[in-house]
């Protein structure tokens, strides 16, 4: 519990470089894509919530509408917003990576060697290569929950399920910046994920519950970079203990 308590405070407390020379213009960017998306993500969810509920339940059992609205709404809620943030991450990955290198050299003093010499259109094809990569990953889980979420009974641990997979996937997509900027493949990115499993998921938690709150969750993308930065520059893994 330590560990997850740990990995909330990697989020906030790396809300003050935000703002630090050097680090805000990387910012800019992935901000007008994050407001951009997550505007059109609350957009959507206002319209079609009342029609998705009314089509599970016939007019006899209308009367539960106020019992299901809650739990289809954090779920409804949860989904969107991960959909949404998967389309935001794939399309800011170049920035992202430039944005953790230039977070990482502020708390190093050195800046890593082969991205100040990378191409930028290289490292934004190897970016968006990566992006792919996480997709297909996260795709094979969202299956299976979506299959839970859907099946009467079942489906009331739907939005527990959701949350902790939620947590755990930005914890992955997040940490692949900086993990990524020394060259580790996906793979290697969700063993070292496993190895600081605790504070990854506390890391992951800290950043959905940025996104859950209006206004903030608009620096949730950068918030989320920097503070995965922060975590890998500052945290051993047990195996290197």
């Amino acid at each position: 519990m330590n560990n997850y308590l740990k990995g909330l405070s990697d989020v906030f407390s790396s809300f003050g470089l935000i703002f630090q020379p050097g680090i805000r213009q990387f910012i800019i960017i992935p901000l007008f894509i994050n407001i951009s998306l997550f505007c059109g993500a609350i957009y959507l969810l206002s319209q079609q919530m009342n029609q998705w509920i009314e089509s599970l339940l016939p007019d006899w059992l209308s009367w539960l509408e106020w019992l299901l609205w809650p739990l289809f709404m954090l779920t409804a809620l949860l989904f969107v917003f991960y959909t949404f943030s998967l389309v935001a991450n794939l399309i800011a990955a170049p920035f992202n990576s430039l944005l953790s290198a230039r977070v990482e050299q502020h708390l190093t003093g050195t800046p890593i060697k082969h991205i100040s010499e990378e191409k930028w259109w290289r490292m934004a094809a190897r970016s968006i290569s990566s992006e792919i990569h996480k997709l297909s990953y996260f795709i094979k889980w969202l299956i299976p929950l979506l299959i839970l979420t859907v099946i009467p009974g079942i489906n009331l641990a739907a939005p527990f399920a959701w949350f902790i997979f939620t947590a755990w996937s930005f914890s992955l997509e997040y940490m692949d910046y900086p993990l990524a900027n020394h060259g580790l493949l996906f793979k290697e990115i969700r063993q070292y994920n496993r190895l600081l499993r605790m504070r990854s998921l506390g890391l992951g938690s800290g950043i959905f519950i940025i996104t859950s709150i209006p206004v903030l969750n608009f620096l949730a993308m950068p918030l989320a970079v920097i503070s995965a930065t922060r975590l890998t520059v500052n945290t051993k893994t047990p195996s290197e203990n």
